[in-house]
């Protein structure tokens, strides 16, 4: 989830225990157990001392929640992903996710506006060993993809994609990525149930930020049902996680 500074005034941190804003699940206690049972017991030492780290952050809210990370990672080796493409970092435990599951000799691009947050989770990512996998880009990630297709060697060169930025952009980097990402590949989508306001109401209550990106997650979903180059499936992981496999 990635979200602007005016956004973050108006939302305020949320500990780790109010696990609302990590899952759709209707009960703490069945999210808190599927964490305790299938997902802790399994995640790597760095990655958890990243999550506790990101969990004192005032934005916490931004960083993948670990079941989400756990499926990203179990992704990655089944499709044999070597080559991947992450737009959005945070503190990176998608990131490191990503890194953790690949080959040694995989690669990750990472695109983000700031490197402020990286800087946060680069010490824990170096100590994991992983670090060389990674190049990572600062600024607009739009520029960075527009010059990627200008290359044509660079036509289905991913295995899998990663978006978890801003979502007014979300249909732009779309009809990027698809280019980008090979026949066969993934690209994945986060938040594409934005706190479930994709189903409610349009009057219904919710938080500006939520309210005024609402639209370019519906349009996305839309774009999304209706491409006939991808092959879909939502799922409500985290608050919601979109996979496309490109199929021509």
């Amino acid at each position: 989830m990635a979200i602007n500074n005016e956004e973050k005034q108006e939302i305020k941190p949320i500990g780790h225990n109010e696990l609302a804003h990590k899952s759709l699940l209707q009960s703490d206690a069945l999210y808190q157990y599927i964490l305790e049972t299938s997902v802790f017991p399994r995640e790597h030492p760095c990655l958890k001392e990243l999550r506790e780290m990101t969990e004192k952050h005032p934005w916490n809210l931004m960083a993948t929640p670990a079941d989400e990370g756990q499926l990203l990672s179990m992704l990655i080796k089944l499709i044999n992903a070597k080559n991947t493409l992450e737009i959005g970092v945070f503190t990176g435990y998608s990131l490191l996710s990503t890194a953790l599951a690949l080959p040694s000799d995989g690669k990750i691009l990472a695109l983000d506006v700031s490197r402020e947050y990286y800087e946060l989770g680069l010490p824990i990512i170096e100590k994991s060993g992983v670090v060389d996998k990674i190049e990572f880009r600062e600024g607009p990630a739009l520029p960075v993809l527009d010059e990627l297709i200008q290359d044509e060697n660079n036509n289905g060169a991913f295995d899998f994609v990663f978006v978890d930025a801003d979502k007014d952009n979300y249909l732009n980097y779309h009809k990027r990525v698809i280019e980008l990402v090979k026949v066969g590949g993934l690209i994945g989508y986060d938040n594409t149930l934005w706190s479930g306001s994709v189903a409610a109401s349009s009057n219904a209550p919710m938080l500006d930020y939520i309210k005024r990106l609402r639209g370019y997650v519906i349009e996305l979903n839309k774009y999304l049902a209706h491409d006939s180059r991808i092959e879909i499936c939502q799922l409500p992981v985290g608050d919601g996680i979109t996979l496309c496999r490109r199929i021509n």
